[in-house]
């Protein structure tokens, strides 16, 4: 697609945009992590759109769309399809501007995400397992009953009011060289590109999917959106089998490089940023911390802005994804060990473990597996190590003095 097949959307619709959510929106911060800095070998901010209204960016692009609606258009009410954060930007826009919302979320959307959507006033359908089976729902919905659709990506003003992300970082990180987006649809990078193409072209953009969940590096190959059967992701706000027209348009013409991040790296990233910058950030809105951690130092020119696009996360999901985190990180190891069926071989085990500097968080001792010889018990242990290494070295340590350990 060439710049002048582009879709229209400006620096000046993404100003105009701002305008309209002036005293809307939170102008959230922007925090530098001397940890990610250290990592990244150049200095890293964070811009917090976690910390925004609803928890999201969301919120920018619906009350963007939602105010431009023409009396008729509000008076019919809207429907949208999301896995949660576009729920709640348009239940919150549409509750602010007085339209009545109808919102489909798949199945399994997490309970949080739910309530909050049904608590800013939104009437709430669960169906399918996906955002494209949501959407599909969305858009039959719309040509029954004449409600209008607001996509969660694919819209010129959806596109202007994420962009005003890219205006924010500009104000607040003036010589910023390297942003990197969470990428979906596409309407979030979209946006921020079309700012930055603009104003600031000498300004890296990168988007970043999670690889199980990544239609756009086939898309940009192809030339056109082209459609993916997502997998299982933790990411489940990315998780978007087919790119959007409008941002795919943007991205392709803006020269928008897209990367992939596996599932390790996005716990990972997650964990490293609850951790040392004590901020909450659901996985998809720890995408761009993932890429830096894939990348090799000096990769990315600084300063570094990732945009942290979103912190709803369940917390169910939360305890998981910490210990996914820590176990990719090192500081988390489980343990099958078989011992001698004698009194004392737990308590020699314990005491190896505790010399090796670990600590041990769980115990389970049986006699039942028939892999088992008579004489034998085996130990499921999980354990809190240091690092990768430490880790290494308390297994090394443990066959050094005859345990028939497995990892």
């Amino acid at each position: 697609m060439t710049p002048s097949t582009l879709p229209s959307v400006t620096a000046d619709d993404v100003r105009a945009a701002a305008t309209l959510l002036d005293g809307v929106i939170t102008r959230t911060p922007v925090v530098e992590s001397r940890a990610l800095s250290q990592l990244a070998g150049a200095e890293v901010v964070l811009k917090c759109e976690n910390l925004q209204r609803a928890g999201s960016f969301k919120v920018r692009g619906a009350y963007t769309r939602l105010s431009r609606l023409t009396p008729r258009e509000r008076a019919r009410g809207v429907v949208a399809a999301s896995a949660g954060n576009h729920a709640q930007g348009v239940a919150l826009a549409a509750s602010m501007l007085g339209i009545d919302a109808l919102v489909f979320m798949p199945v399994d959307a997490p309970l949080p995400k739910l309530s909050a959507t049904r608590g800013y006033g939104a009437e709430v359908r669960q169906v399918g397992t996906s955002v494209d089976e949501a959407l599909a729902a969305a858009r039959v919905e719309a040509a029954r009953s004449g409600r209008i659709l607001i996509h969660p990506f694919d819209h010129a003003d959806i596109v202007a009011g994420q962009g005003t992300i890219g205006l924010e970082i500009l104000e607040q990180v003036p010589d910023v060289a390297t942003v990197l987006v969470p990428l979906g649809g596409g309407g979030l990078v979209a946006g921020i590109a079309a700012v930055l193409a603009d104003v600031a072209p000498h300004v890296r953009v990168i988007g970043v999917q999670a690889a199980q969940a990544a239609a756009y590096p086939g898309s940009l190959q192809t030339g056109r959106p082209t459609a993916v059967t997502p997998g299982p992701t933790m990411a489940d706000g990315i998780a978007v089998g087919t790119p959007g027209q409008v941002p795919f348009g943007l991205v392709a013409g803006h020269g928008v490089e897209v990367r992939t991040v596996s599932e390790e790296l996005l716990s990972r990233g997650l964990l490293m940023v609850l951790e040392r910058s004590k901020l909450m950030v659901e996985p998809a809105g720890a995408a761009a911390v993932a890429a830096l951690l894939a990348a090799a130092p000096g990769e990315f020119r600084g300063p570094v802005v990732p945009v942290l696009s979103g912190g709803n996360i369940d917390p169910l999901v939360l305890l998981r994804v910490v210990r996914h985190g820590l176990v990719a990180a090192g500081r988390y190891l489980q343990l099958r060990i078989r011992v001698a069926d004698r009194p004392g071989a737990l308590a020699r085990l314990v005491d190896a473990v505790a010399a090796a500097g670990a600590n041990i968080v769980q115990v389970e001792h049986s006699r039942t597996d028939v892999e088992l010889s008579v004489s034998e018990v085996r130990v499921d242990m999980q354990v809190e190590t240091k690092s990768a290494e430490h880790r290494t070295a308390v297994v090394e340590r443990l066959r050094a003095e005859g345990f028939d350990v497995a990892v």
